[in-house]
């Protein structure tokens, strides 16, 4: 067992300690504007301040929770809400980024839902859009894994899941997600790589806790809530509040559309 997947065992066994949550079949990462969801999708069992279980830190950044919500569904499933994101651009450390999406594996969950916040590189896909991740660019320079760990990312995005989704909202796009390291936004030219690179959507997480989860073997689900015009795509300048902003007029209703989503999820 190495370094990474014993602290997640120590995690997961100290969450089941203190929800009284033995065994959790899904696990969410809500990102800016999508932590309504968790009221809509199940009863809440407990709830545990991310630092108080080991390898997390106090987390700090606006629009995010610091709690691990544990959450049972009408037909009886145990979802865990992982609050606390852990950015890269916070700990410049691939590991601690990684580490609930492991811990979450390692209590129980086959399936994970990952959500954020970000730029969108097409005008036509504008603030408020939510759109399905079918890929991924790491533009971190950064891996979660370590040594000889060759992880099979053809599918990453499940399409089973994404098929589900779409049969809930047939108008929901798709498109690729790059990871970049932040906190800076990204540059107009940056934006410009970006798009030749075949980049739809620009952000700050995502791309890292999905290699975790596919060397777990998860199943995962990616949705992103473009919260601005990416750098030199719509000529504004950009600042967090809008993200704010957005997630907030967005919230009700991109969370109706997640809790209809893992209603579905089987």
């Amino acid at each position: 067992m190495t370094d990474a997947s014993t602290r997640a065992s120590e995690a997961a066994e100290s969450l089941r300690a203190a929800t009284g949550v033995d065994h959790f079949d899904i696990a969410l990462i809500l990102g800016s504007g999508w932590g309504g969801a968790a009221d809509l999708i199940g009863e809440e069992v407990a709830s545990v301040p991310a630092a108080d279980l080991p390898g997390f830190d106090a987390h700090a950044v606006a629009g995010h929770s610091a709690e691990m919500r544990a959450l049972r569904t009408e037909d009886g499933r145990h979802v865990l809400v992982l609050g606390a994101r852990q950015h890269y651009y916070q700990v410049r450390d691939a590991g601690k980024v990684a580490h609930a999406v492991r811990m979450a594996a390692a209590a129980g969950c086959t399936q994970l839902v990952i959500t954020n916040g970000c730029g969108s590189t097409r005008p036509e896909v504008g603030p408020g859009s939510v759109v399905l991740m079918a890929d991924h660019i790491n533009a971190t320079g950064a891996t979660p894994l370590e040594g000889a760990t060759f992880v099979d990312m053809t599918q990453t995005y499940s399409p089973r899941l994404r098929d589900l989704a779409l049969a809930i909202d047939p108008e929901l796009p798709s498109g690729v997600y790059i990871q970049f390291s932040g906190p800076q936004y990204e540059t107009p030219a940056e934006v410009r790589m970006a798009t030749t690179l075949g980049a739809d959507l620009v952000g700050m997480s995502t791309a890292l806790e999905a290699i975790a989860a596919r060397e777990a073997g998860l199943e995962i689900l990616g949705l992103s809530l473009v919260t601005n015009l990416a750098a030199g795509i719509g000529g504004e300048n950009l600042n967090h509040q809008e993200v704010l902003d957005v997630g907030s007029s967005s919230g009700p209703r991109i969370s109706r559309l997640l809790a209809d989503i893992v209603e579905g999820m089987r």
